[in-house]
């Protein structure tokens, strides 16, 4: 592979043991897809550019993640794309092994689109304006929770609207009274610590 960084090799030499096979795979396959792709890092994670982003990819305690810049535009990625917890930050889901990766014919199509894309200067589908969406009504036995725990309520308030949000959906969309709880006692240490429902997956709390 030509045009290598040697900040995603240190990327991948500290990354878990199980993570570095998945890293080097996707790594292989972004060169293969595109020769002239450039590697960096951006937001703490190694990227593949060519005339903009292509993909990237991420390596976590337990797992990694594969994320494609503008996956609306590629046929066939969107169908796939995760939703919800299992998206994490990319459109694959939590990648534990080679096995959880798409076969590489279509990672390779995917890729090459990608590429493709950025060379024509399609420009990205233009998102309709949403409305601001309101602070959702929790639910009592939410609220009794949090006023349970001084600093947590004190600290639930300063969030914005979208951050608590994620919380009272996460918490109101346990199937069962066993993980509310659980995602109830979850949700106070969190905030008590000034953390947001996805903070896992965000740089500055790796």
């Amino acid at each position: 592979m030509k045009n290598k960084n040697e900040r995603v090799d240190a990327y991948i030499d500290k990354a878990a043991d199980f993570a570095k096979p998945i890293l080097k795979h996707i790594r292989k396959l972004a060169h293969k897809a595109c020769p002239e792709l450039v590697e960096t890092i951006k937001w703490g994670h190694p990227h593949f550019e060519f005339k903009g982003v292509i993909c990237g990819m991420a390596s976590f305690k337990s797992h990694s993640a594969l994320f494609f810049r503008r996956p609306d535009l590629v046929p066939g990625l969107k169908d796939i794309s995760k939703t919800g917890e299992e998206k994490a930050m990319g459109q694959f889901g939590h990648l534990e092994s080679l096995k959880d990766l798409p076969p590489d014919s279509r990672l390779l199509s995917w890729m090459r689109e990608a590429a493709r894309i950025n060379a024509a200067g399609t420009p990205e589908k233009i998102k309709k304006k949403i409305a601001r969406k309101k602070l959702l009504k929790a639910p009592v036995y939410f609220i009794d929770a949090l006023n349970s725990n001084k600093k947590a309520s004190e600290k639930f308030q300063l969030f914005t609207d979208a951050q608590r949000n994620e919380y009272i959906e996460w918490v109101t969309d346990a199937k069962t009274e066993t993980t509310r709880n659980n995602r109830l006692k979850s949700m106070i240490e969190w905030v008590r610590d000034g953390k947001p429902r996805n903070w896992k997956y965000m740089e500055k709390y790796k």
